[in-house]
């Protein structure tokens, strides 16, 4: 089972995702037009979660699973 801070780490991971996806594609960054741009106080500290996130989910490919009988 997952914690919470397992889901809170893969759902910021995947909005990390899917903004690059954004820049990449369309050169749009999402967080930075909603939280005021790049070098604004709130869109750094999504981006800084975003990367803390990043690395707290490294651990989940480490973690012995529970096995589950078919």
């Amino acid at each position: 089972m997952y914690s919470f801070l397992d889901r809170l780490s893969l759902i910021l991971v995947i909005v990390g995702a899917l903004n690059w996806g954004l820049i990449s594609l369309f050169q749009f960054d999402l967080v930075a037009s909603i939280f005021g741009g790049q070098g604004a106080v709130l869109s750094r500290i999504v981006y800084g979660l975003v990367g803390l996130a990043g690395l707290y989910s490294i651990t989940l490919l480490f973690r012995e699973r529970e096995k589950v009988e078919q």
